[in-house]
């Protein structure tokens, strides 16, 4: 069977003036073969003859092999460049002269012309090839990472639901649980992070946060850098302001601001008074 998306072995059933028909036998039927354009046949090649070619369409929407080598096949992903915005989509750079779709509905966020993006190859309900990046399902699970280690990743979607989901090392399945994505986080991000469990099924929870106490220590640097620079020294609120306050301007939870204020109160940086923090005076 010729498997649209996939790189196939495939043998020489007929030549023609415009390049060769190839089936996976020499004794293919019509319906069972795929054209390989002249410019694609190798020098000298004979009926019986196998090559190994990669099955998509054309432009005019017709099934068509080539020898060029793509950058991934159906059910891989990679990093693809955006070349254009369409009407229906963005097209992606994927090694082949027909472009790749991603369509709107396949972005996670929206793309720009040049830029670089996580996509996954599939088929679609009208047998195209198309590009998507919500590349959940083909993330593999079985990483060699464990508990505390750091590693490097990739965010690819944001959900309301259960947090930021990042591809480790491009491709391992990790996500940043809500309760653990406080901050401001973009689609295309790559961050530094720590495994703070690795699941019974494989998949990684991460966290942007270091250790608490090294957490801690620069937590506190980053508010009282806020308050000489941003607050001119008097901070009009303390650590008793409510969760939204201080998520908005420092963001942070209301415990990891509780501790940085401690912090800073314990080694006499700040004062705390009359509902407002307030540096000290060197």
């Amino acid at each position: 069977m010729i498997e649209l998306g996939k790189k196939q072995e495939l043998v020489i059933v007929r030549k023609v003036d415009f390049g060769v028909y190839l089936g996976e036998t020499v004794e293919a039927g019509e319906t069972e073969r795929v054209l390989l354009p002249i410019k694609q046949v190798p020098e000298g090649a004979q009926v019986g003859d196998a090559v190994t070619v990669f099955i998509y369409k054309d432009s005019s929407d017709r099934i068509i092999a080539t020898v060029n080598e793509p950058k991934l096949q159906v059910g891989e992903f990679t990093t693809l460049k955006v070349l254009e915005v369409g009407e229906i989509g963005a097209f992606l750079d994927w090694g082949l002269e027909k472009d790749l779709l991603l369509p709107f509905s396949e972005q996670t966020k929206k793309v720009h012309e040049g830029e670089e993006v996580l996509a996954a190859l599939y088929v679609d309900k009208s047998e195209r090839l198309c590009g998507t990046m919500r590349v959940y399902k083909y993330l593999k699970t079985k990483s060699p990472y464990q508990m505390g280690d750091m590693v490097e990743g990739l965010i690819y979607e944001l959900n309301e639901d259960f947090g930021v989901f990042v591809a480790v090392d491009r491709m391992y399945s990790g996500l940043i649980p809500k309760k653990e994505a406080q901050g401001d986080y973009k689609v295309g991000q790559t961050l530094q992070l720590r495994v703070t469990e690795v699941k019974e099924d494989g998949k990684l929870n991460l966290s942007a946060k270091q250790k608490a106490y090294i957490q801690m220590n620069e937590d506190a640097e980053m508010v009282l850098a806020a308050i000489t620079e941003d607050y001119d020294g008097v901070l009009p609120f303390d650590d008793k302001a409510a969760p939204e306050v201080i998520q908005r301007e420092f963001g942070l939870s209301k415990n990891a601001f509780k501790r940085a204020v401690g912090h800073l109160y314990k080694e006499k940086l700040i004062e705390i008074k009359d509902g407002k923090i307030i540096k000290t005076q060197a």
